[in-house]
């Protein structure tokens, strides 16, 4: 008769951030993570994973100047004839799906 035991599923790695803040700094953190009902590490990790998202998103966005909005805009209203090359790999892939 064997033993049947249930694996655990393995920790998550984790790391260690250490911040010098001001007195009044910690105790705005403090009173924030108590009327929220948390822990302070889990308010403070929060607020900064959100921060780190947000910071991210802003840098992802796409910022084109007027022109450049408009021409983007132009390309996809009226976009270029596909050069010979890519009209022949267009033509074989139509051809490759026809023959299945």
């Amino acid at each position: 008769m064997t033993a049947i035991t249930s694996a655990k599923p393995a920790p998550k790695a984790s790391a260690r951030l250490e911040a010098r803040i001001s007195a009044d700094l910690h105790a705005m953190l403090k009173r924030a993570a108590e009327l929220q009902g948390r822990t302070m590490t889990d308010f403070v990790v929060s607020a900064v994973q959100t921060a780190a998202l947000q910071a991210i998103d802003q840098q992802e966005v796409i910022r084109l100047s007027l022109t450049d909005q408009e021409r983007f805009a132009d390309a996809l209203l009226s976009p270029p004839a596909a050069p010979p090359a890519l009209r022949r790999a267009l033509d074989r892939h139509d051809d490759l799906l026809r023959s299945e």
